[in-house]
């Protein structure tokens, strides 16, 4: 058994300072499950964009205010956007593309749930801009922030450049 309390649990998110997202899944020791608890104040995001996991499905359970949450099946379809509000969930299958955020004027409070643990396979629906043959970059973190990879001709861009 393991047991923690999310106030003792350190707030790391680099996306945003304003975000409180602490990760539980090493704190509870979790083997297959990644859990965050998020407060996200109005104008704030759970992620830097529009993304899907190609190997991990999600789940989101808020617990304080309304999140919306814009969700599209390919990348180029139209998206959809769906208001998921304290007490409700909503699930996410693997390769579903989605952004949470918070519009409303209260914060946002929820739990995100993954299985399995540890996704590697993150796209975002962006166009190669040197290929052309792509509708989807390959996310990926390193030393230097983040980095989308066309998975078509290798090209990198470095979105903050």
């Amino acid at each position: 058994m393991q047991h923690v309390d999310i106030d003792d649990v350190d707030s790391q998110w680099p996306m945003s300072d304003a975000v409180d997202r602490r990760g539980l899944s090493d704190p509870l020791d979790t083997s297959d499950l990644a859990m965050n608890h998020y407060a996200i104040p109005s104008g704030e995001a759970f992620s830097g964009g529009m993304h899907a996991h190609l190997d991990q499905e999600e789940v989101f359970y808020v617990l304080e205010g309304t999140a919306t949450f814009e969700t599209k099946t390919e990348p180029t379809a139209e998206s959809e956007t769906v208001e998921v509000s304290a007490g409700e969930s909503i699930r996410f299958a693997p390769g579903e593309f989605q952004q949470g955020r918070n519009e409303g004027e209260d914060d946002v409070v929820a739990l995100a749930l993954g299985a399995p643990k540890g996704s590697t396979e993150v796209h975002v629906p962006e166009a190669c801009r040197n290929c052309g043959d792509s509708e989807v970059l390959a996310f990926g973190m390193d030393e230097d922030g983040t980095v989308l990879e066309c998975p078509e001709c290798g090209t990198e861009i470095r979105p903050e450049a």
